[in-house]
This record gives structure tokens, sequence and C-alpha cells, in this order.
């Protein structure tokens, strides 16, 4: 049994990891720890967890965790982990950090974009970017140190890789409109995302400044071998969970002069993602929507083809709290010690 530690247990993705890791077969919580609730009963912070969780939250001591537990899950804002890792706890824990401290390889990138210094940078050329199914061969038994991606992040990286990686598209034309539902800004109280101010409402944040901006071109950068430069717009929606990503960009012509058609564009997204546990290509127009993947670890991916401008639409769907951050953590946990990729990820969405 793998011995499982969620330092941040008490935020939103936190609690995720605590819902999907008690229905795990080969895995068990030793540790709840939560800066804000130390010695409270977990279930008194969540109370869906009543009578199923009895531990107490614990605080954030890594060093003592790291001698009880296999794993440990960093659920915690960005600099925690990076100013506390040490190699003596790597030697003894494997980890999986919810967080960007080691997404970006680039360490001015992520100093500038996130505005803190790095306080370990030494490990960042180790930390294995967690997107499973674009990374799947790096992440094994081996690896001590998981970057695991975010929601935004991760659908809009998979809704466009098969496409970049095969040179279809122009990734500097790319276009990512993306919208999250409010659980992706957390559990910390904060006047934006009060009730009063997300109901009924639409909104644009981080314009052409977010974070997940260079992450996302990295990534892509690395599937077609090129530099990448996007634009990037998040926008809040009123809804608790989901993130929809719409992604708009220039079709390289062949060279006759045509575009790719439907069917040669949906054979690429095929053989990437034909054979994918999580990835669901949807039909040929259908859009994906968020309340199709809500409470699951899918990625709902659909496009379409607009001949008159020369572009390629593509969508892609999750939800951010699953695959956008506990669910892909799991997922990731299962790679690192040999289990199916699969277990306790076997979630049907919940509609409506």
């Amino acid at each position: 049994m793998i011995k499982a530690g969620i330092i941040g247990a008490t935020g939103y993705a936190g609690g995720e990891l605590v819902r999907l890791l008690a229905n795990h077969k080969e895995a068990e919580i030793v540790w709840y720890g939560s800066r804000s609730y130390i010695d409270r009963k977990y279930y008194e912070v969540y109370r869906n967890m009543f009578r199923i969780v009895e531990d107490v939250c614990r605080d954030d001591n890594l060093m003592e965790l790291a001698e009880e537990a296999d794993v440990i899950f960093t659920a915690t804002p960005q600099g925690f982990l990076a100013g506390i890792l040490t190699e003596e706890i790597l030697e003894k824990v494997k980890i999986i950090d919810l967080s960007a401290d080691y997404r970006i390889k680039d360490v001015a990138v992520y100093e500038k974009w996130y505005g803190i210094e790095h306080k370990s940078p030494r490990f960042i050329r180790e930390a294995v970017y967690g997107l499973c199914e674009v990374n799947r061969g790096l992440i094994t038994e081996n690896t001590r140190l998981v970057a695991n991606p975010g929601c935004y992040t991760t659908c809009s990286i998979l809704t466009a890789y098969p496409l970049v990686k095969e040179g279809l598209i122009d990734p500097d034309s790319l276009i990512v409109d993306a919208k999250s539902g409010t659980s992706g800004a957390g559990r910390g109280a904060k006047v934006p995302n009060l009730f009063c101010e997300v109901n009924e409402n639409i909104k644009a944040y981080g314009v052409a400044g977010h974070r997940h901006t260079p992450e996302i071109e990295e990534q892509l950068g690395y599937a077609g071998n090129c530099r990448c430069t996007i634009s990037f717009t998040p926008h809040l929606m009123p809804m608790n969970r989901g993130i929809l990503v719409t992604e708009y960009a220039n079709l390289n012509r062949k060279e006759d002069g045509t575009l790719p058609s439907y069917e040669e564009i949906q054979a690429v997204y095929e053989r990437y993602y034909g054979g994918e546990r999580f990835i669901r290509l949807q039909e040929k127009g259908v859009c994906p929507e968020t309340k199709w993947v809500e409470g699951s670890n899918y990625v709902d991916i659909g496009f379409a083809i607009d001949a008159r401008t020369g572009r390629i639409i593509m969508m892609g769907a999750l939800d951010n709290l699953v695959k956008g951050a506990a669910g892909q953590a799991v997922q990731n946990m299962n790679l690192l010690f040999g289990l199916k990729e699969s277990e306790g990820l076997e979630l049907v969405p919940c509609f409506p």
C-alpha cells in the first residue's frame, strides 16, 4: 500500500486529492497537511468527508512527512516547495508538486512571470513535466520529482499538441481563449471571487500577461521543436468547475496549396490520442462542453476547419480540479509506482 501525504489538503485541489485517494485501491493517506487547520478534524473542514475521514489536520513539516510517506503531494502556493525542498527529502520520498515551481525549465522566465525568486533552481532540470499523455515514458519508478501541470495549461497544450507536433498549424498564430470556473482561483477569500462579483458575470483577467502563458509556449515549443509565441486570455465564469479552451490557429497549407482536410486532421488526433484512456475525441460537428467532463479525469477535444479564413478552431474541456489538478496528480502517482494508470480515476462525469 502506497503511503501518501498531502500538504495543502484543505485547499480545493487538496480536497479533491483526498476524495480521489479515498477510493484508490493501492494508496492510503497518512498525512493531511494544512497550515490553517492544524489539529482540526479533516471532516470539520470538508463536511462531505464526515464519517469517511477521521484524521486530524497536521502541519506542513515536509521533512517529518518524508519519514512517513512514499509520495507527497504539495498542493501549495507558488514558492512553497521551492523554498524548502532539499536533496535529503528527495532521497527519502517522491514528490508530485501541483504548483508551478518546477514546471518551467528556464528559471529566469519563472522569476519574471511569477515575480518571486526561485529558491531551489538546482532541481528544475530533474523535475519531469507530468503531462501524462505526452511524457508518460519519462514518468517512471526512478523519477523523484514531478511538476504536475495545472488546469489551463493541461487543456491548452493537449488540445493543440498533435497539430503543433505534426507541423499542421503555425504555432505563432495560436490564440487561446480560455474560460474557468471559480474553484480554479483557490479557496482563499478574495473580493473578485465573491458570489456577487462572479454571479451573472464573465470577465477576462491576466490579459497579455497571464503567468501560464510561458508554460504553454515552452511545452508546445518542445512539441514543434521551435520557439512558440501565443496569445492567451483567461476568463472567469460563474460556475464551480470546468475549463473550456477555444483555440484558433492558421493551418499550414500542403505542397499543392490546399488546406488539410477534416479527415486528415482527425487522423492525426486519432494517432496521438485514439488509445488514450482519458482523452475523448468528439465526433464531427460536436463541440466539447464542461458539463460533459465534470467530476472526471477526461479531456474532451473537438475541432472545426474554417476554410474561408484558412484557420482551424480547436476546442478542449476538462474539470479543473480533476484532470486539471488532483486527477492528473493521481495519474502521475500511478505511473511513478508502476500501477494501472487509471487506478482510482475511473470516474463517470456528473450530469447535470
